[in-house]
């Protein structure tokens, strides 16, 4: 199953660096997580001659640190801020091309490098394909300060099981590129996640919310056959 699971993510960052990294693309945002690695596989069997002339902006130390070890050109969106496309993984999408991301803790910096191009597109398998999201928690980044305030504020608005994000092999929170925490919000079935995003993006100590709402232009899914099934917006 784990190798079908990464043949389906192989399948989708290819096909979407084909269908959506041209040639004449200058600056390309690269996303984070298991899928993106692929989308960094792909990039780098392009032409050299088109690379050396591309700025690649990642999302993360991950991102960064797979561009860099293959030789491509690494910019940040403070330098460059208009990115023609950026691809990124996603841990869950919705029939409307609304995302959770934040699995990995680099929600905010995804956010910023999405918001940032012309195109914003996504790439997972076929287990992140969902009708409505919710099968996970909501990855909330806040201000360390602040995140005992923030968690009482999720319970209260439902999130009764709302918990901070614990580190697996130190003794602590899992601490963001940004230096803050995360807490992770499950809602359950999320039926308006524009409305929710808003709602938690009000309360005082949250620097980002892991919901990416009407931003994605187009979303590849791997399936376990050896498809891809496209979603794009309405």
């Amino acid at each position: 199953m784990a190798s079908l699971i990464e043949q389906a993510k192989k399948k989708a960052a290819y096909q979407a660096v084909d269908e959506h990294v041209l040639d004449s693309h200058k600056v390309i945002g690269v996303g984070s997580g298991s899928t993106v690695v692929y989308v960094v596989e792909r990039l780098l069997q392009r032409d050299a001659a088109v690379n050396a002339k591309t700025v690649f902006v990642p999302t993360s130390f991950q991102s960064r640190g797979l561009l860099i070890d293959g030789g491509l050109s690494v910019g940040d969106v403070e330098q460059y801020p208009d990115i023609d496309v950026t691809i990124d993984g996603a841990d869950e999408v919705d029939e409307h091309l609304n995302a959770i991301k934040g699995g990995g803790g680099a929600h905010l910096q995804e956010k910023v490098v999405a918001e940032a191009a012309k195109k914003f597109v996504i790439v997972a398998d076929f287990r992140k394909n969902s009708k409505y999201l919710g099968e996970q928690g909501v990855p909330i980044e806040v201000v360390p300060m602040a995140w005992k305030a923030v968690l009482r504020k999720l319970q209260a608005m439902g999130s009764s099981t709302a918990k901070l994000r614990m580190a697996v092999a130190k003794a602590g929170p899992v601490v963001t590129d940004n230096s803050n925490f995360i807490i992770d919000a499950p809602f359950g079935l999320i039926k308006n996640p524009a409305q929710l995003l808003k709602d938690i993006k009000l309360i005082t100590g949250v620097v980002e919310v892991g919901l990416f709402c009407d931003m994605a232009e187009i979303a590849y899914f791997g399936n376990e056959d050896g498809s891809v099934s496209i979603r794009s917006k309405p």
